[in-house]
């Protein structure tokens, strides 16, 4: 059954710009029912997705009904097939000059050429989410992070288990997510965004995102609408660093600006950063 709600009414109630976005939404794109609410919903950002989601026998079906919400007045990211697929040629033709197409997330990216050659296909207009998701993406992260056209970096955190052998534990994943960390500032890219906790416990969700902080991460895919709030929470500065920040800047501004000792810096970077956030994500100051 398709929702009623057109997605001409579908106004969510902020926009977050992508390069910032926490909490990216995975639509399976067979089920047209949940787009509008997805759209309407707490999420940073959704990724419409005809790749893993999607039965090969569907994908030309999946693919038509993201062309036709994106014609009809939605907005989304998509997760396309990877470029080794008999699928990923169709998807770009699909969805090339698709109006409302935010972006291309990248199946099982493996190269900087993988992430060039979409992006061209894409007229050279629409930026590029590289999932990375094996061993030997990881390895080549540097390299894809400097790919033409590439946006930011995602963690498929479960394809990576299944072609490593690796443990979901932090430990074990602790490596690749350093990896993708490091290769997004080597590539000047805004941080790389994790990979989903499966499963509807929140205590376990809030966990794991806090992990991603730790590690850096700064944003994190998510399975359902019920994950976003929690996701934009963690990720979020803290009250208690927006009150540091706005003292400290105004302590900065009282004292003409001036740099006072080697501590400044660095302090002035990271209250420069948690202000930025704190307008974009409505995070005011404790008390």
């Amino acid at each position: 059954m398709t929702s009623s709600i057109t997605t001409e009414s579908v106004r969510p109630t902020r926009s977050i710009p992508a390069d910032i976005a926490r909490s990216w939404l995975l639509v399976n794109a067979m089920k047209t029912e949940l787009f509008d609410q997805s759209a309407s919903s707490r999420a940073d950002a959704i990724i419409l997705d005809i790749e893993d989601a999607v039965d090969p026998s569907q994908k030309d079906h999946a693919r038509s009904n993201v062309v036709n919400w994106l014609a009809g007045g939605g907005q989304a990211w998509v997760r396309i097939n990877d470029a080794t697929s008999p699928f990923w040629a169709d998807d770009l033709a699909g969805l090339r000059g698709t109006p409302g197409l935010l972006g291309v997330m990248l199946a099982k990216t493996e190269s900087a050429d993988q992430v060039t050659e979409s992006y061209h296909r894409m007229d050279g207009k629409t930026p590029v989410i590289a999932l990375v998701e094996s061993a030997v993406g990881i390895e080549e992260a540097n390299h894809i992070a400097k790919g033409q056209g590439c946006f930011r970096l995602a963690f498929g955190s479960g394809d990576f288990r299944r072609d490593t052998g690796m443990a979901a534990t932090p430990e074990a994943m602790a490596y690749p997510r350093a990896k993708l960390v490091v290769a997004s500032r080597v590539g000047n890219l805004p941080g790389p965004i994790d990979g989903p906790t499966v499963g509807t416990n929140h205590p376990i969700l809030r966990e794991q995102t806090g992990i991603t902080v730790t590690m850096g991460m700064t944003g994190k895919l998510c399975l359902a609408i019920d994950q976003t709030t929690v996701i934009n929470e963690v990720i979020s500065p803290t009250p208690s660093d927006v009150a540091w920040a706005t003292d400290f800047m105004n302590d900065f501004e009282a004292n003409g600006r001036v740099i006072r000792d080697g501590s400044d810096l660095p302090r002035l970077g990271r209250a420069e950063k948690i202000m930025k956030l704190a307008v974009a994500f409505g995070v005011q100051p404790s008390l």
